[in-house]
């Protein structure tokens, strides 16, 4: 089922990939896309937000029917894929991103419920398969970036951000804006070196030379 929608002849540099499993909370200034693909059951957490969706795939067994429906009358395009695949759908829909000629992403997520999924997310996030993307999340109220070169980040004094790195050894690491400050340090994964550092001004950047960081803004705790 394709609607006549989707992507059409649109110039696409940053596209937002919604993904399915729970419903993200907390999500406020989302960036504007020229492309907004849903992975599954992520297109009613993107019409929850008050996004257009212009792309939905995977494999549709958790999605609902009628906003489906809904979706295909609205011009959204329907790319159905196998229950029995090999990619994630999330992974489907950056891969949409990436073959639409998007150079960054935001994946919209959620932490809620399940573990599994929120770490599926972050993880398939900072795979070298995307490396040709620019790539940043919103996990609920949380933001976080995946790092293999510069990154400048907003906040204020004593906000959390953590860095960690993912797939192997990150090195070359250096930051400035942070209380403990890094100069070209090595960080390994499962090495907490870098996790709860605090921010000692409105910015703060991080630089590396070689591998991937995962750089992680809790969001602040409510009153």
């Amino acid at each position: 089922m394709v609607g006549p929608g989707g992507a059409g002849n649109v110039r696409v540099r940053h596209a937002l990939v919604v993904a399915g499993g729970p419903s993200p909370n907390g999500i406020m200034g989302l960036p504007a896309a020229d492309l907004v693909i849903a992975a599954d059951r992520g297109a009613e957490h993107a019409l929850a937000l008050g996004l257009h969706v212009d792309v939905v795939v995977g494999d549709l067994d958790s999605i609902d029917p009628d906003t489906l429906a809904e979706l295909v009358e609205a011009g959204t395009r329907i790319e159905p894929h196998p229950v029995d695949k090999d990619d994630t759908d999330l992974e489907l829909a950056l891969a949409k991103a990436l073959a639409a000629g998007a150079t960054s992403v935001t994946i919209v997520g959620s932490a809620s419920g399940r573990l599994d999924h929120a770490l599926g997310i972050l993880l398939a996030g900072a795979s070298e398969r995307w490396a040709d993307l620019r790539i940043d999340l919103r996990i609920d109220a949380a933001r976080a970036w995946i790092v293999r070169d510069h990154l400048e980040i907003e906040g204020e004094p004593d906000d959390v951000v953590s860095l960690l790195a993912v797939g192997g050894a990150a090195t070359g690491v250096t930051s400035t804006g942070l209380r403990w400050r890094l100069a070209e340090a090595t960080m390994s994964p499962g090495v907490a070196v870098g996790l709860s550092n605090l921010m000692t001004d409105t910015t703060a950047t991080i630089t590396v030379a070689t591998g991937t960081l995962l750089v992680v803004q809790p969001g602040r705790e409510q009153p």
